[in-house]
Order: structure tokens, then C-alpha cells, then sequence
């Protein structure tokens, strides 16, 4: 779907709904929660970001809260992530968008290292080959391990908080 709720056409890449019996039909005690994820016809906002193909399948590109808009152009993390982490030295890395004054959001690389010799640089110069120069990652940090939520999952949000003034 598109943002007014409007289907996508094939390769087109748009928020994911869903509707059906099995579909919740509300957060408990946060009716403003429910309002802003559930539409008046039943139809629930997940949150991802994906895209269908010929056959209707659709894949998952990421999540609609990371997406990160530089310069007036979509990056989706889940790309970049994958470049970097295909680096046979990174152990795994998280991609955020970080205010900047000139592009509106600046896409930056953490990234956990399995050899520590590995640079920056190195990160930089192996994304530049693979992916549009919007898309390249502005800053690459180096860190010991990704904060992670009880679950185990990455927490960006965590992330963009801890390095919100990079570029100012």
C-alpha cells in the first residue's frame, strides 16, 4: 500500500496490511495506538516495508520506522546492511539515518567487527562499489557489540539516540 492506502503495483515498494479474522482488533488500553496502526476497515499497518512480485509474493525490505530519507532520496537499511555485512572481517553491522543539516538524514554504518584490523575506510571503499553514492553510508563506526532488546534484536532506536549530534 501506498501512504493513503492505495495498492502498489508490482516492484513497487510500499507498506505492508494485512486484514483477516486472525488480525487483532486493538492494543489494550491504547486506543491512540489503535487509531494510528488500524484502519477504520480493518486493515492493520504492520510496519514493514515490502514489495510483490510477478508471481504476488512479497518480500520484506525493512521496516518503515528505519527507512532513511538523504537528500530526498529512500535508503533502506536492510540493502546497506547487506553489503557491509557480506565484508568476510564484519561480524554484523546496523545502518541508521542521523540529522544532518544538508541531506536531512545521513546514512551511518555501526558495525561490529570480527577482525579488528579492518578500517573504515576499507568499509567505505567496499560499499562505494556496490551501492548509489546516496546510499553510502556518510559515517562507519566502530563498536564492541549492537545494543539489543530482550528478544535479541538490534536496537536502532537506541542507536540514533546515542550518536543523534554526530553531525552537528
Amino acid at each position: 500500500m501506498d501512504g493513503s492506502g492505495a495498492e502498489q503495483g508490482v516492484d513497487q515498494i510500499g507498506s505492508i496490511e494485512v486484514r483477516g479474522d486472525n488480525v487483532f482488533a486493538g492494543y489494550w488500553q491504547m486506543p491512540e495506538k489503535t487509531a494510528e496502526e488500524l484502519r477504520d476497515d480493518g486493515w492493520f499497518i504492520t510496519g514493514d516495508l515490502g514489495v510483490r512480485d510477478d508471481d504476488g509474493y512479497i518480500s520484506i525490505v525493512g521496516r518503515s520506522k528505519d527507512l532513511i530519507i538523504s537528500g530526498g532520496f529512500n535508503v533502506y537499511p536492510k540493502e546497506v546492511e547487506a553489503i557491509i555485512d557480506d565484508l568476510p572481517d564484519v561480524l554484523e553491522s546496523a545502518v541508521i539515518g542521523l540529522p544532518h543539516a544538508d541531506f536531512g538524514e545521513a546514512v551511518v554504518a555501526v558495525v561490529v567487527l570480527r577482525n579488528p584490523t579492518l578500517t573504515p575506510d576499507t568499509i567505505s571503499v567496499a560499499t562505494a562499489g556496490k551501492l548509489a553514492k546516496f546510499k553510502c553510508p556518510k559515517s562507519i563506526l566502530i563498536v564492541d557489540a549492537l545494543p539489543r532488546n530482550t528478544m535479541g534484536k538490534v536496537q536502532k532506536k537506541a542507536l540514533r539516540e546515542e550518536y543523534e549530534n554526530l553531525f552537528r
